[in-house]
């Protein structure tokens, strides 16, 4: 029997990083209920880690135009014992290196993906959590003296709603780039200002109904990853997995839009994004991989 070869360790210094989608819902538009159990939760978190993902993206509340209103409670309900049990898990030795066997000494950040001040604080209180995922890109001012005395990364996302979730609307594909480099334009200049270090930002464009109910604007906002990048010399995120304009372009189903998922992925990742957030992390290490290799 032919010995199958150990999995490659992904070079961190030249690829993007891989977020690992974690939602703990009933209702994402991908794999809801799947693990709104904190048990599921933590499993599907050690699989994703196992597989190459170095942050886990938790998020406790669908964003998508039909989710259900989750109230911040109830979110913090659903986060606290998954952040609890990966953080235990983190602590054995043993569990660390089940986390990412290709690279145990590799250790694995928490990502809070939530657009409610209240959940935001208790995010930033919690061991662990190293980054701040915000759909509506740290729209609460309020919370910006607590923001710049933490230590977390901090995701500012556009979208084309401003605020909640997102909503169906149509965007003319060729003004979506100045508005989404206006957005950036105001909200680091508010967020600096306000004491929060620069380095600490990592802007996110968003894709699908973030940008509008067509495919147009997402395709134009992949485009102008090089622009963004110029413009504010800032870690791109970008986040295409299983997204609905993937399925307007190509017909297939949301759990049919893997190979749709990574060549766009792909793309994003010669275009020069720091970050991909994505569903099916091993297939995504697998392509940058092969992508480095052929560097």
């Amino acid at each position: 029997m032919t010995e199958q070869p150990t999995p490659a360790p992904l070079r961190v210094d030249d690829t993007p990083r891989i977020l690992g989608i974690v939602n703990i819902t009933r209702d994402s538009f991908s794999d809801g209920g799947k693990y709104l159990e904190a048990n599921h939760a933590i499993a599907h978190a050690r699989r994703l880690a196992a597989d190459g993902a170095q942050i886990l993206d938790l998020g406790a509340a669908s964003s998508h135009p039909d989710g259900e209103k989750v109230s911040p409670e109830e979110e913090i309900a659903r986060l606290e014992p998954v952040i609890a049990g990966l953080r235990d898990a983190a602590s054995s030795t043993e569990d660390a290196n089940q986390l990412n066997p290709a690279n145990a000494s590799t250790s694995i950040s928490i990502s809070i993906d939530t657009y409610q001040p209240e959940v935001q604080r208790f995010a930033l209180k919690q061991p662990g959590v190293a980054y701040l995922n915000d759909i509506n890109g740290f729209a609460h001012p309020e919370l910006y003296p607590e923001l710049a005395a933490a230590s977390a990364r901090l995701i500012v996302m556009h979208s084309v709603q401003g605020f909640g979730q997102a909503d169906r609307r149509e965007t003319p594909a060729d003004e979506i780039l100045e508005r989404t480099l206006a957005f950036f334009d105001q909200r680091v200049a508010a967020l600096t200002e306000a004491g929060v270090a620069r380095e600490r930002l990592i802007l996110d464009p968003g894709m699908g109904f973030f940008l509008g109910s067509g495919p147009d604007a997402s395709l134009a906002i992949l485009r102008g990853i090089p622009e963004l990048k110029r413009r504010f010399d800032l870690p791109v995120l970008i986040s295409v997995s299983r997204k609905s304009f993937l399925g307007a372009l190509t017909g297939r189903e949301t759990a049919e839009r893997g190979a749709a998922t990574l060549a766009a992925e792909l793309y994003a990742a010669r275009s020069g994004a720091d970050y991909l957030r994505t569903h099916d992390v091993a297939a995504l290490r697998d392509g940058l991989v092969i992508e480095s290799a052929l560097k």
